[in-house]
This record gives structure tokens, C-alpha cells and sequence, in this order.
């Protein structure tokens, strides 16, 4: 029986101190933000990371972009080992069309909502919608749009002050007229806009202004923010702070800005939101790109601890201990695939089986898609090797990606009895290089990938012995494949028809 993959993610454990002992260690000083060293708490893309905490459980969630299934849902009992429990978005919501951004969780009297960004399939517009769960785990239950702003309105954050519900959001970010914050009152129900927004923060210097978070502390409103550009190669974001006796301001930038600026190894730090531990410490989890790494493994959810300098604060990154990742491999031997597979839901419907130790899959893909039915993992590093086998035989496309997006994609595979590079650049699809194997009943396929996008390409009979594949160029430039705000993604890939699927025996990808 086929089934629609609608799975949960899997990260790596990650193994450190917590957070708690490592700030109680009162030998460790502040040290200036361009000077910090840090490891992700969350490796890999995790962008625009949200953050609340319910008893002695924290939940976190980021943005998904075009993967689904829509915004993962991540849990921990100490902020520094997380693990999926669920998808906010298993399907997607009716109303929405694309571009799954900044999702913002908040819990209010039993109910968990999380205020989240999506285009409209009416007029492509980008609005703020909502949705609500008992239990995150379980997934949430769409309340359909909530704001509807001008051009578009993102980057949602909710905060009560003496018992009543405002949200805050990122407006005019389109327009011809500086960026602005604006917040407005909430429904008690936390379901409604209600009167007239008001102005947090203006982009009088057209640099760019949004991720705004705030928090409360001794009678003062801090607004975090990010100004700059958020995403890709030329990216400068970075994280700021104002302060005001009022919600609705005025507030006053902090002199000594950036709290958080680029350093030797990381950069465009952004966009996070502030929790509060059991013992009163306050965190900071955000995202940025490593710079070696940088957007072909995509902006990575770090932590940092909020430190109070008499009125204004500064942020301590933590994760100096984390263990390096580990490598993943799905031997399909379950009857279920594992959790960590997720898909371009734009341009295709995987349709997946698992049996005797077999992965079949097939998908239905949408006329304009020319690279076909991709199941890609998230990679949590630059450098690494992608490996299966195909163990059937027949006329569809079966084999290893890297995908970008729908148009912009390369891939090792097995069509009939050769073996094919292929790639789709520009929305045109080629094949670069091709050779005839003897038939067999199964072939093995790897790709080696440097620096993100330098690949190698090779086939083996019995994965012992074997044989590489060149282009014309010798070793691939995929340095094309990224979209401007997510990181391309091994994976496997079918291209045919639903009646001639491709078998896969494993799939392992081996960090170097």
C-alpha cells in the first residue's frame, strides 16, 4: 500500500553541559560578540528559530520554507539535546501556497498557538495565520489566516503585558518607505486582530529591520531585532537591542549595538526568541550561517544566554561542547521510513513503501518539475558522502541528489542499463555524462560533496570496487544549487512514471 510521507524529522543527539551549569560558572566573563566561539545547538538549516517552555519541557520550531512537512517541531528538558516530537503542518493548510516562514510558538492556559508566515494561493501575498494544539506532538489544527497586512506582513511574536494578548510583525517590507514594527492588540482567545496597530521600531536607515522579540524585566520593554540582509552569500544580519518604559514605545537603541555581529566563523547572526529557564535565566536561540559551511548547510539554530550589564543586556553564546554530528543511515528495515526524509511539496508528492527491507518510490510531479520525485535529507555539514542502491530494474530514473529546488538539481542515477549524471540549471535538463553497465541486480551509487557543492561521482557493482564518473569539468561545480533562503539537500530521487518505481536497499549519508 502506498503511502504519503508525512514524517517527523530526526536530529542528531548533541552532548554537552547544560545550560544552567555552564552559567553558573562565575569564572566565565562576558566576552565581546565578535569574538565568540560557538557550536549550533541545532545543526544544519533551522532558521528563524522560535522558543517556549511549558513546566520543564522547552519546544522549539523554525522555518521550513518550500520542505515538507511544514515547520518541525523539536522538544528538550535542557536547551541543548533536542529531539523531533512531531510537524506543526503534517498537511498543508488549505489557504496556503508557499514560502513557510518564521514560525512563532506561544502557550497560553492549556492551548499552545503558533503564529506563522505563508503566501496565499489567491494573490501570492504573504500573511500571518494561526493555529493551535493541546499537545505539540500531535500537530496543530489550522485557525486560518490571522493578519493580513499591505504587501505582506511576517515575522510574528506575541507577548502578554498586564493580561493582555499583543502580536508584533514585520510591515512594509515591500514598499517604497522605511521598514516598520508594528504591534497590535490580540483577542483573549489569541485568534484575533483587534484596533489599531502601533509603531514599535522604525528602519529610518532602509538597512532592514525585523526577527523582533520581547521581553519584560524590571518595568523596562527590551525589542531584540535583526537589521540587515537575512539570507544567502551577501547577508549581513545581525542582532540588536531597544529598550522603552512602554510596549508601545518609544523605544531607544542601545549605543552599544550589535549584541551579536559576525566573527571568524560565523556570520548574519538573527532572528531568534527569548525563554526563561525554571531558575529565572533567560536564553536566546537563534540562527547563522557557518561561514565555511555557509549556504549549503543554511543558517543553524545557536544559543546563547541573555546576561544583564546594569540596564542593558548581553548575549553569552553557549555550545562550545557540542559534540560534532553523526551520520545518518536508513536501512528501511522498519515499516516505516525514517523520520528525517522531507520533500519540495511544491513541485511533487512522494509516494513511498517500505517493505522486506526495501524502500519503493514513486511520486506524482508537476508538469514544469524536470528534475522528478525527490526525498531529501537536511545536511548538517559541508562535507560528506551520499550513498545507495538501486536493486530493480527498469525505464524510470532511479538514484542519489542534490536538490536545490525543482529547477535547479544534480543527481547520479540508473536508467535501463546505464548509468547517467544529469542535471536541471536554469529550468533546462541535461545529461552530462552516461555509460552503459552490465546488467545486474543491483548497482551501488555514491556522491562525494566538498565544501557543499564540489561532487564526485561514482558506481559499483558490490560497493567495493569503484568506479567514478566524470563531467566534462572532472569534479562538479554545484555551487548554482542553492535557493536564496534554504540549503540544497541530499537525497533520493525517482523520475518516471508511478508504475515503474525505484527500489532502494539503503540510504546513508557519511559525514567526513
Amino acid at each position: 500500500m502506498k503511502l504519503l510521507l508525512f514524517l517527523l524529522i530526526t536530529l542528531p543527539f548533541l552532548t554537552f553541559s547544560t545550560p544552567e551549569s555552564i552559567s553558573s560558572v562565575s569564572t566565565l566573563a562576558l566576552i565581546d560578540s565578535s569574538q565568540r566561539h560557538e557550536n549550533p545547538v541545532i545543526p544544519g538549516d533551522f532558521a528563524d528559530p522560535s522558543i517556549i517552555r511549558v513546566g520543564q519541557t522547552y519546544y522549539a520550531t523554525g522555518t521550513s520554507s518550500e520542505w515538507a512537512p511544514h515547520f518541525p517541531v523539536l522538544q528538550s528538558t535542557d536547551l541543548l539535546h533536542w529531539q523531533p516530537v512531531g510537524y506543526v503542518f503534517p498537511k498543508t493548510p488549505v489557504w496556503a501556497a508557499a514560502s513557510f516562514w518564521a514560525p512563532e510558538l506561544y502557550y497560553r492556559n492549556g492551548t499552545y498557538f503558533v503564529y506563522y508566515v505563508a503566501r496565499k494561493k489567491s494573490d501570492g501575498i504573504s500573511c500571518i495565520g494561526v493555529a493551535t494544539s493541546s499537545n505539540p506532538a500531535k500537530g496543530f489544527t489550522d485557525r486560518g489566516i490571522l493578519l493580513e497586512f499591505g504587501k505582506e506582513a511576517i515575522d510574528p511574536f506575541v507577548i502578554e503585558d498586564k493580561g493582555q494578548l499583543y502580536i508584533t510583525w514585520k510591515a512594509y517590507g515591500l514598499d517604497q518607505r522605511p521598514i516598520e514594527i508594528l504591534g497590535s492588540r490580540l483577542s483573549n482567545d489569541g485568534l484575533k486582530v483587534q484596533g489599531e496597530p502601533f509603531m514599535l521600531l522604525r528602519d529610518d536607515k532602509k538597512e532592514g529591520l525585523e526577527g523582533q522579540a520581547l521581553i519584560k524585566r524590571d518595568n523596562a520593554y527590551y525589542l531584540f531585532y535583526s537589521p540587515g540582509n537575512c539570507c544567502g552569500r551577501d547577508c549581513n544580519y545581525k542582532v540588536e537591542v531597544a529598550r522603552s518604559a512602554s510596549l508601545q514605545g518609544p523605544y531607544t537603541r542601545f549605543e552599544g549595538n550589535p549584541l551579536l555581529a559576525e566573527t571568524d566563523e560565523w556570520k548574519c547572526t538573527g532572528h531568534g526568541t527569548l525563554v526563561t529557564s525554571p531558575t529565572g535565566k533567560t536564553y536566546y536561540l537563534y540562527h547563522a550561517y557557518h561561514k565555511k559551511e555557509l549556504v549549503y548547510t543554511g543558517r543553524q539554530g545557536m544559543l546563547g544566554e541573555v546576561v544583564w550589564d546594569a540596564e542593558w543586556p548581553r548575549i553569552k553564546p553557549l555550545g562550545n561542547e557540542a559534540e560534532r554530528v553523526k551520520n545518518f543511515r536508513d536501512d528501511f528495515s522498519a515499516t516505516a521510513v525514517s523520520g528525517s526524509w522531507q520533500w519540495d511539496f511544491r513541485h511533487a508528492t512522494p509516494e513511498v513503501k517500505v517493505s522486506k527491507g526495501n524502500l519503493f518510490l514513486t511520486g506524482q510531479s508537476l508538469a514544469n518539475n524536470l528534475s522528478g520525485t525527490a526525498l531529501t535529507i537536511r545536511p548538517l555539514l559541508g562535507d560528506y558522502t551520499m550513498t545507495t542502491e538501486v536493486v530493480n530494474q527498469n525505464a524510470a530514473l532511479k538514484g542519489l541528489v542534490l536538490y536545490g529546488d525543482a529547477g535547479q538539481a544534480v543527481g547520479l542515477g540508473i536508467q535501463g542499463n546505464q548509468v547517467q549524471i544529469w542535471e536541471v540549471k536554469k529550468d533546462q535538463r541535461q545529461i552530462l555524462r552516461q555509460e552503459s553497465i552490465a546488467a545486474a541486480k543491483a548497482v551501488q551509487l555514491k556522491m562525494d560533496v566538498k565544501d557543499g557543492s564540489h561532487i564526485r561521482f561514482y558506481w559499483s557493482p558490490d560497493g567495493k570496487k569503484w568506479n567514478e564518473l566524470t563531467t566534462a569539468a572532472g569534479v562538479y561545480n554545484g555551487s548554482f544549487l542553492p535557493p536564496w533562503d534554504r540549503s540544497p539537500r541530499p537525497g533520493l530521487l525517482h523520475q518516471g512514471t508511478t508504475t515503474e518505481p525505484a527500489v532502494f536497499s539503503f540510504f546513508a549519508l557519511s559525514y567526513q
